[in-house]
């Protein structure tokens, strides 16, 4: 695996734990260092057990020399990062084809190469031609196997998955990857065999249609509250459809993360660049910046019209629930807009707040516990659906207040339980 963040390292991990002898390669030897005492960089459920088990028996390892593992494996898998490119929304795959390069020189007997960070159509190919370049003698496949990994669930996605992708172009080449996913055979998990462009498009078409279904459901949500609609009751008329199905129409601040946001935006600089734009995808990347703003609307609106000199208690910063992964999170968009109108932000979240110390403005107060955080506080926005927030005791957060409006981004509480607890309660879609 070249590597190793979170892609690398649950699929490695997960590769591991099938049985495979896998080595994790990183550039960054403080991270290297990190994983080899069997510490995670990265908050995952489950993923620190799984990586020492696998340690422990001798299946997995890390290291920062890429030579010696490379020239031992049967597959190589890049998995750094493709993030959104400065100024086009590009996906960046710099990383991508540096390690193409790197790893060239080191092939040794046949090998099959995989793509399993997400790339653009056509990343393979070029992936192709810069190993023959580098070493026209090499004996290896250029294959693309994406991953549809949901942060929180992770190990669960791995193994247990609704498909698995192999792009290919040789019988070799696939025969390896079956064999890796063969445990999966157990289980009967579908397998996709299919080109190299096709299994790229494949991981962006997914990601863009599940981001489609949550700006779509944001938008009845808006339409409800301009009707007095209930967006709940709609989303569960739409989701019993079998042909449209539940998941994904839960309305909020927005999709955020490592994979919607960037993985939508370069599908359609990659569909422009093609005389092909997707006006449904730039749409779904319209709707979504412009939830970030009306939610801020929406608590401007709670607080009277003005946010200026309130104390505002903020649960959840991360993106979704189960991570500390701060890319793209509402909550980046969200505070800074209101601490720009004189808001006192004070916040707590059970996984993310040392990656949000890096990101949010230094003035944010975080707090050890979430109650901490109703101290004097004017208002509170739960911007973030973690379980420790289903259940608060509403009585003696109300007791700790200073004012009494409750914004509930994520819809977790019924109106008529807040307002017997004398709290203003404001919601989305309801």
């Amino acid at each position: 695996m070249i590597g190793a963040g979170y892609v690398g390292i649950v699929s490695g991990a997960c590769f591991s734990e099938f049985g495979a002898n896998v080595v994790c390669v990183d550039v960054d030897e403080a991270k290297i260092a990190r994983l080899q005492r069997g510490e995670i960089p990265i908050y995952e459920p489950g993923l620190q057990t799984l990586v020492q088990g696998n340690i422990d028996q001798g299946r997995l390892r890390f290291s920062s020399e890429l030579g010696p593992a490379v020239s031992d494996a049967d597959l190589i898998f890049i998995a750094v990062g493709t993030p959104s490119r400065r100024g086009d929304g590009h996906a960046d795959l710099s990383y991508v084809y540096a390690a193409a390069k790197e790893l060239a020189a080191h092939l040794s007997g046949y090998t099959v190469v995989v793509d399993k960070s997400t790339v653009p159509v056509g990343t393979a190919r070029q992936v192709e031609r810069i190993i023959r370049e580098e070493n026209p003698h090499a004996d290896f496949d250029v294959a693309s196997n994406p991953e549809f990994l949901r942060e929180g669930a992770a190990i669960a996605d791995f193994m247990r998955p609704d498909r698995i992708v192999l792009g290919v172009e040789s019988e070799r080449a696939e025969r390896l990857l079956r064999e890796l996913y063969r445990p999966l055979n157990l289980i009967e998990t579908p397998i996709v065999v299919t080109g190299l462009e096709s299994a790229e498009i494949i991981k962006y078409a997914a990601n863009a249609f599940l981001a489609t279904k949550i700006s779509f459901i944001n938008e009845m949500a808006a339409l409800c509250e301009a009707v007095g609609g209930d967006v709940h009751a709609v989303a569960r008329g739409m989701g019993l459809d079998g042909r449209i199905g539940r998941k994904f129409l839960h309305p909020g601040p927005g999709y955020g993360g490592s994979c919607f946001p960037k993985d939508t935006l370069a599908l359609v600089r990659t569909a422009q660049e093609h005389g092909t734009p997707c006006r449904i995808i730039e749409s779904v990347v319209e709707v979504n910046a412009a939830q970030r703003a009306r939610m801020v609307q929406k608590i401007r609106k709670a607080l009277g019209g003005s946010e200026s000199g309130k104390t505002i208690a903020v649960l959840g910063l991360t993106f979704k629930p189960e991570t500390d992964d701060m890319r793209d999170a509402p909550s980046v968009a969200i505070i800074p807009a209101l601490m720009e109108r004189g808001a006192h932000i004070r916040a707590h979240d059970p996984k993310g707040m040392e990656e949000a110390r890096k990101l949010l403005p230094d003035e944010v107060e975080y707090c050890v516990d979430a109650y901490g955080t109703f101290d004097g506080a004017d208002a509170v926005v739960l911007m973030t659906e973690w379980n420790a927030y289903r259940g608060l005791d509403l009585e003696e957060m109300r007791s700790r207040m200073r004012g009494d409006t409750f914004i509930d981004l994520r819809n977790v509480y019924e109106p008529d339980e807040m307002r017997r607890v004398g709290l203003d309660y404001h919601c989305v879609g309801r």
